[in-house]
C-alpha cells in the first residue's frame, strides 16, 4: 500500500512539473495562479530588469513597461515604486488596483490578467493598448486628425458607459478619483479605456468617505479645495473637463475659467460665453461636424456643461449622461454655425 501510494504522488508530481511546458505555447496567464514564478521570471528577463528601454509611460503609483512573453503575447507592466519610507511599493495603492480590476468587467476599462508579490519588484500586468493615452493622441496633430468626429462622440460614449457601470452597476459602487486624458488609454481602433485605478474607492455606506486629495488638479471639481469628501461627484466632473477635451482638442481650463468668471453676480450678461460661437472652441484640426455627428457633438457639450456645474448636487448622474449620450434628443443642434456656448452653459439636458 505504501508503495502503490508514493508511486502514485511521484506520478503526479511529474504531472504537475511537465504542465507548465505544455501550455507555454498558449497564454501565459491562463496558468498565472499555478507558476507565478514562471511568469516573474518570464517578465524580468523580457525587460532586461526593466530597463529604461521599455518603459512607455508613468503612473502615479509606478512605471509601465512594455513587455513581449516568451509566446509573443504583448503586455503592460506597472511595476510599484519604491516610497521614501522604504518600504518597497505603494501597497495601498497597488490592493485598491487590484481589488477593483478583479471586481469589474467593461469593454472600456482596461484588462487585468496578473499581479506579482516579489521583494525585489511589485507589479500588475494587464491588456497592452497599443493606441496610447487621449493625451498623447491630442498633443499630435497626426493622431489627433485621426481621431475625428465620429471617434470622438464614441470616445465621450465610451467613458461614460464605463463611469456607469462602475457607479451604478457595481456593489459597492467604485469611484475612480483620477479620471484625466493621460488615464484614457486606445487599443488599436480606437476604443478608449479607462486605466490607472490606484486611486479608486469603493463608496460603502456604512463607513467615512473623507479622504486625502489624490488625483489631477486640473481635472477635479471646485469642492475639492474646501472639503475632502469622496463621492461620484468627483468622477463626474471629471468626465464633464476630458468630454470638452476632446471635443476642443486640448484642456478646457481657459474656457471654464472664463465661464466661471462670468457666472460671478458682479459679471455682466454680456459676457455668459452668449458672444462666443460654439463652432469657433472646436478642435479647428478638424473640419467641422455635419448632421448627426454635429447634433451628438452638441450634445456631449451640453452634457460636458452640466458636469461642470459648481454645485456638486446640481450635476447630473453618470446613469442621466449615459443614457442622453445614447439617445441624443435634437434641439439646438440643427443650427451648429450659431450656436453660442451660453446656449450651450444654459441648456438643460435632463429631466429631474
Amino acid at each position: 500500500m505504501v508503495l502503490g501510494l508514493c508511486l502514485s504522488f511521484r506520478k503526479k508530481i511529474k504531472s504537475t512539473t511537465n504542465e507548465p511546458s505544455q501550455l507555454n505555447n498558449g497564454n501565459l496567464f491562463a496558468i498565472w495562479s499555478y507558476d507565478g514564478k514562471m511568469v516573474y521570471d518570464n517578465i524580468v528577463e523580457v525587460t532586461e530588469n526593466f530597463s529604461v528601454k521599455y518603459c512607455i509611460g508613468e503612473e502615479g503609483c509606478g512605471t509601465v513597461y512594455k513587455a513581449t512573453m516568451p509566446n509573443g503575447q504583448l503586455v503592460a507592466v506597472k511595476k510599484l515604486h519604491a516610497l521614501s519610507n522604504g518600504d518597497s511599493f505603494n501597497q495601498k495603492g497597488f490592493t485598491s488596483e487590484i481589488n477593483t480590476l478583479t471586481e469589474i468587467r467593461h469593454h472600456n476599462i482596461v484588462k487585468l490578467y496578473g499581479f506579482c508579490l516579489h521583494p525585489r519588484h511589485s507589479f500588475l500586468v494587464y491588456e497592452f493598448l497599443q493606441g496610447g493615452s487621449l493625451a498623447n493622441v491630442l498633443a499630435s496633430k497626426k493622431e489627433a486628425e485621426n481621431l475625428d468626429w465620429n471617434k470622438r462622440v464614441d470616445v465621450i460614449k465610451g467613458l461614460a458607459d464605463a463611469l456607469s457601470y462602475m457607479h451604478h452597476d457595481c456593489s459597492p459602487p467604485i469611484i475612480h478619483r483620477d479620471i484625466s486624458s493621460k488615464n484614457f488609454l486606445f487599443d488599436s481602433q480606437y476604443v478608449a479605456h479607462i486605466s490607472n485605478f490606484g486611486t479608486t474607492k469603493f463608496m460603502k455606506p456604512d463607513s467615512s468617505n473623507w479622504t486625502s486629495f489624490v488625483g489631477t488638479f486640473v481635472y477635479a471639481g471646485p469642492e475639492l479645495a474646501y472639503t475632502m469628501e469622496v463621492n461620484e461627484k468627483c468622477d463626474i466632473y471629471s468626465f464633464g473637463v476630458l468630454a470638452l477635451e476632446v471635443i476642443i482638442g486640448e484642456h478646457p481650463r481657459d474656457l471654464i475659467s472664463s465661464l466661471s468668471s462670468s457666472s460671478s453676480p458682479s459679471s455682466s450678461s454680456s459676457k455668459t460665453g452668449h458672444g462666443i460661437l460654439f463652432k469657433d472652441v472646436l478642435d479647428q484640426r478638424l473640419p467641422p461636424p455635419t448632421n448627426q455627428v454635429a447634433e451628438q457633438i452638441v450634445v456631449a457639450a451640453k452634457v460636458a456643461f452640466a458636469c461642470l456645474n459648481a454645485r456638486p448636487l446640481s450635476r447630473p448622474t453618470m446613469q442621466q449622461v449615459a443614457r442622453t449620450m445614447s439617445n441624443p434628443k435634437p434641439s439646438l443642434q440643427n443650427q451648429l454655425h450659431m450656436i453660442t456656448l451660453g446656449e450651450l452653459v444654459g441648456a438643460n439636458s435632463f429631466t429631474s
